[in-house]
């Protein structure tokens, strides 16, 4: 059994005003459980559960394996604690909603709406590889739209990719799963890498003593259109200040998205942060500029398509 299925609450078991029905994830600093309040509507409730430190007891009660975490512990409970209640107080179509949180089991739980859909990165798949630019713009426009909104409100991110961007059955985007607890517990000694996804974070994000800021998030919207192109994820961050063998957008996908489009991939990926997009403002407003022209196929492209069963 993995510690994961040690550590989940069971099926059944009763939280607060809800009922667990089963575990949804597991990451290493939470739980996220599929839920039902007293009339049966879905919940996903997100338990603040980092697994290096901690153990379950058999009445759910969390406790701190080793005393030294014990002030870490604290401090990253804080930072959920706060991170729920600042995501309570934004309403955006395009933030995961939550609509209670509370203390229990000697930690805490954010109780969010249940989204039904899938993550962006199965759609890249369905789509065979790539997904059409005016598509993107759009997607990728609505999920700032929402950034924006909890940039204002002093919380980052920290953790954007295609798996934490999820498509409602209406294709409308929703960004999930917020790491400032997961920052929080950074400590001397520590793997940086099992605090975020490497590919997709930010070269600050690997510096304990960096500042991070929007244009960390910046970076990682940037990594996730590249992916969303077709190039699939990215060299890691730390991997490309020692030698960048990253293949630019613009050279990459030329011949099948806008200069504008790529030229915007290539500014979020710059590894100096100052050199990046001045702001989420500047980003959004640069995809949903429509005065780009997006590179026609060739009639060897066409036909490729029309004998694979794809379209371009």
């Amino acid at each position: 059994m993995t510690q994961s299925k040690q550590s989940a609450l069971p099926a059944g078991f009763r939280l607060d005003d809800y009922t667990i029905v089963r575990e949804l994830s597991s990451g290493g600093f939470s739980q996220v459980y599929l839920a039902l309040d007293h009339y049966d509507r879905k919940f996903a409730i997100k338990e603040y559960l980092p697994l290096d430190m901690t153990s379950r007891q058999p009445g759910g009660e969390v406790t701190i394996i080793d005393e030294l975490d014990r002030e870490a512990f604290r401090v990253g409970l804080k930072c959920f604690f706060e991170e729920a209640r600042v995501l309570a107080g934004i309403q955006h179509p395009n933030i995961v909603r939550v609509v209670n949180f509370f203390r229990a089991n000697n930690t805490v739980y954010m109780v969010m709406e249940y989204t039904e859909g899938r993550p962006l990165s199965k759609e890249l798949t369905l789509a065979a590889g790539s997904l059409p630019e005016a598509r993107l713009r759009k997607l990728f426009a609505e999920l700032i739209g929402g950034l924006r909104e909890v940039h204002q409100q002093q919380l980052l991110h920290l953790d954007i990719k295609p798996a934490n961007i999820y498509l409602r059955r209406n294709g409308s985007p929703v960004l999930l799963d917020f790491g400032a607890a997961r920052q929080a517990l950074r400590r001397p000694g520590q793997a940086l890498t099992a605090m975020f996804t490497p590919g997709y974070a930010a070269p600050e994000q690997y510096d304990a003593k960096a500042k991070l800021g929007p244009w960390t998030d910046i970076y990682g919207l940037g990594a996730s259109l590249y992916a969303m192109l077709g190039g699939g994820r990215l060299p890691s961050a730390d991997e490309r200040l020692q030698a960048d063998t990253l293949q630019p957008a613009s050279k990459l996908f030329a011949r099948h998205y806008s200069p504008q489009l790529l030229a915007l991939v290539d500014a979020c990926l710059q590894l100096e942060p100052q050199r990046r997009p001045d702001s989420l403002a500047q980003m959004q407003q640069s995809l949903l500029a429509n005065d780009y022209v997006t590179p026609l196929p060739s009639l060897w492209q066409k036909a490729g398509a029309w004998l694979t069963g794809k379209k371009r």
